[in-house]
């Protein structure tokens, strides 16, 4: 072999003999790698050196991976991520709002009447092997925790957390004979936040950083709630008001939806952005009508008018005012569900839910799908979530604020008390000052963590043997009603004080949730 014989090792050249002699060693152990440099040495010598140097370097690399995951209900009212678990009497509840329950007479004076409210609020955790823990909220409570334990967890122990495409395909498609929407998603879309959560505490960053960077210095809102000239006060760019009267209502209830409408113009001004949101609860005759009827209030966009499956519906409302603006989305899950609505070209901005649709790796496949037809998205609400969101995307112009304080005049956070430092708008907006903490930057509460019921106490097994309903012995005639027989091994002695434990947990999981 001549002298200046030289070795390929990969995109690396490296040299046996004079090229190694004038190389700098560089270990911590301060080993015999100086001499191995120094001396003449066999390629396959210097090869094996390379092999156990990259084996020690990979294992240095090596990126934590999903260790547990643990979920919670959380008890009380004003906590976490149902925006409609709060108390009587506040104005998102229990203020007139048109739904598609309103055609009954009954349910139109609050909206948990109709149940709401019903799921709750819950909490996931997950935690890696080097001890982090990301975690996250949503909507769904002890539905949500079965799911997270019973069926989505096998995807994640032991999973790469960076992998978050391939973990949400493997969550969603396990999920389509019974999800594709609603509750399954959702319960997705929490897990999913987690890990966004969990990857940016990991990597010392902010999830905006991780998902493409800042595209915009501030963050302007606009707000949801009862009272648009109290939004306007706050500072915040525009508002938007929920239409209190359904069609059913006929025609007193369209002239005072008209009336309603005409009143905030007037409060706010011509030129405030004044938004409509009808949530799901019009048909088409109607929406054209007071459409028409309200084009001189200057409305910046109707919103959900109809049920987002309803796509044929958008098309005639929009053939019927071309340059009428009109939204949805907040209602519509996966990417599957959005496409529809973005082809059809028949809205002016779509507004899914990040805490809804499928979690951050979702809504950036529909943000991407939206970019391509140069339509704006406009997350609904979702707190922290869709700010870190709308901060990393170029066509997401401004964001949602959700009025959280019961009459909707003060800025509050959206997750209640659930965090300690959830950031909120000041003024009407948000820099990127406010969120550059790892991953979604908030702290748990550690008062919100007394009231956090962890899902074991609420996911019992099967019984041990199958229970024959009282009284019925339609397969057991002439035999006596028999008690069923208990599992190996428990006598009575503990079975009875096992009921009694868990007739503890079930009373102090009710006090929670009433508190």
């Amino acid at each position: 072999m001549p002298d200046n014989y030289n070795v390929m090792a990969g995109d690396r050249r490296h040299s046996c003999f004079p090229v190694l002699e004038k190389a700098e060693a560089r270990t911590t152990a301060g080993s015999d790698i100086h001499g191995l440099l120094a001396s003449p040495c066999p390629s396959r010598l210097l090869l094996s050196f390379s092999s156990r140097l990259t084996n020690t370097m990979a294992t240095a690399r090596q990126f934590p991976t999903i260790k547990s995951i643990r979920s919670f209900v959380i008890g009380g009212v004003g906590s976490g991520g149902d925006y409609h678990n709060v108390k009587g009497g506040h104005w998102l509840i229990d203020s007139p709002i048109s739904t598609p329950c309103s055609q009954w007479e009954k349910y139109r004076a609050s909206r948990t009447s109709w149940g709401i409210n019903v799921l709750g609020s819950f909490f996931v955790e997950i935690e890696a092997t080097d001890g982090t823990v990301g975690f996250a909220t949503g909507f769904g409570g002890p539905p949500a925790c079965w799911l997270v334990h019973q069926h989505f967890e096998r995807f994640l122990i032991g999973a790469d957390p960076r992998n978050t495409n391939h973990l949400f395909e493997q969550m969603y498609r396990a999920s389509m004979f019974y999800g594709r929407k609603g509750l399954p998603v959702a319960v997705i879309s929490v897990i999913d936040l987690a890990l966004w959560d969990l990857l940016g505490k990991i990597r010392n960053e902010p999830v905006y950083k991780m998902i493409g960077g800042a595209t915009k210095e501030r963050l302007n809102f606009y707000c949801t709630g009862p009272d648009p000239p109290a939004a306007k006060d706050m500072g915040f760019w525009g508002a938007k008001v929920p239409l209190p009267y359904c069609p059913e209502e006929g025609h007193v209830g369209l002239q005072k939806n008209i009336e309603f409408l005409r009143k905030h113009r007037e409060a706010v001004g011509p030129d405030f952005p004044l938004m409509v949101d009808c949530y799901m609860s019009l048909n088409v005759s109607y929406t054209i009508e007071i459409v028409e009827k309200t084009k001189d209030l200057n409305i910046n966009w109707w919103e959900e008018c109809l049920s987002p499956d309803d796509t044929d519906g958008f098309e005639q409302i929009k053939r019927a005012h071309p340059t009428v603006k009109f939204t949805t989305g907040e209602h519509e899950y996966s990417r599957y569900g959005f496409r529809k609505l973005i082809e059809g070209r028949n809205l002016d901005i779509i507004q899914p839910d990040v805490m809804w649709l499928g979690g951050m790796t979702e809504l950036l496949r529909v943000a991407a799908m939206a970019a391509a037809y140069d339509i704006p998205v406009v997350p609904h609400a979702s707190g922290p979530y869709s700010y870190h969101f709308v901060m990393s995307q170029p066509n997401t112009p401004f964001q949602e604020y959700l009025a959280n304080s019961a009459d909707g005049k003060s800025v509050l956070p959206v997750f209640g008390d659930l965090f300690l430092d959830e950031p909120i708008p000041t003024k009407g907006f948000l820099t990127t000052a406010d969120l550059d903490k790892p991953g979604f930057g908030l702290t748990l509460n550690p008062v919100a963590r007394a009231k956090l019921i962890p899902s074991a106490y609420l996911l019992t097994p099967p019984p041990a043997a199958s229970l024959t309903p009282a009284g019925d012995k339609s397969d057991v005639t002439g035999a006596e009603e028999t008690k069923p027989a208990p599992a190996p091994g428990v006598t009575e002695e503990k079975k009875g004080k096992a009921d009694g434990v868990v007739d503890g947990l079930v009373a102090k999981v009710q006090e929670l949730r009433s508190s």
